[in-house]
């Protein structure tokens, strides 16, 4: 209940730490109406809110992202009805923005004056959001698992496993058009959590090809050197200033610095 939420962000103090707990606690709500609407029989959760809640990453993500993995059972307009429903029941004032597009599925669900009751701002009009997509058409290869995580509410979730999970990191990292620090942060916690983890590569050579990579294909002998690279003639500086806001500990970014992050590719290469 909303009730509950504002108390939630009272016990934190400064404004990041209030928005990513609002955040979260909205997120795990959405989460447990698509669990109960029968999503995840067959939408597996993926992208960095569910390294989160699944696997513990200690960083806040925005938007909670999703592959589809056999026909949906729940139609997303549908979907999309329901959680406003359930929202506004529980007292929160939302609006909606969406396409159902054929391939990827997206959606805004809008906020108002939360922010403000929320004492996060001081403008009753600032509204916030939280993203919804469904990848329709998801490259081929992924191992799913299904997990059960408590996280403000008990859900059950299909997921990717971890070496999954870990291929669409190396894709980002390797075609992405700009540096998302947070991509970087991620690595490094990989790295360090699970040693000599190595990606779904069947996933990762089909996810590259479906974006028109055109350069090297990673594989067992090369993907440590081919995103050494990557991270070596990143702007440092960039990469801390995207990702700082959503870190439980900002402090974390003096362990996950460039060197160390290479230094860990580094490990097993040359």
């Amino acid at each position: 209940m909303k009730d509950y939420l504002l108390e939630l962000v009272s016990r934190k103090e400064g404004y990041n730490a209030k928005l990513n707990a609002m955040r979260e606690y909205l997120q795990a709500y959405t989460l447990r109406v698509m669990h109960d609407e029968g999503v995840f029989r067959s939408v597996a959760f993926l992208g960095g809110t569910a390294l989160r809640f699944l696997h513990g990453l200690p960083r806040f993500s925005e938007d909670l992202d999703f592959s589809l993995a056999q026909k949906p059972q729940v139609k997303f307009e549908v979907l999309l009805k329901k959680i406003m429903s359930e929202l506004a029941a529980a007292g929160y004032d939302v609006s909606l923005g969406y396409n159902d597009k054929k391939t990827v599925n997206s959606a805004f669900v809008k906020f108002s004056g939360l922010m403000f009751e929320a004492g996060i701002s001081p403008l009753k009009s600032q509204k916030f959001s939280i993203k919804i997509e469904i990848d329709n058409n998801p490259p081929r290869g992924a191992i799913l698992e299904t997990q059960l995580v408590n996280k403000y509410f008990p859900i059950s979730f299909l997921s990717y496993d971890i070496n999954s999970l870990f291929a669409g990191k190396l894709h980002a990292l390797l075609s992405r058009k700009y540096a998302k620090g947070r991509d970087y942060f991620d690595l490094g916690w990989y790295l360090s959590k699970w040693k000599g983890i190595e990606p779904n590569f069947a996933l990762l050579k089909n996810a590259l090809e479906q974006t028109g990579w055109s350069g090297r294909v990673p594989d067992k002998d090369n993907w440590r050197e081919l995103i050494y690279k990557v991270v070596e003639h990143v702007d440092w500086k960039k990469v801390k200033q995207d990702v700082e806001q959503f870190l439980e500990n900002p402090l974390d970014l003096h362990i996950f610095t460039q060197e160390n992050v290479m230094r860990l590719l580094k490990l097993e290469v040359f």
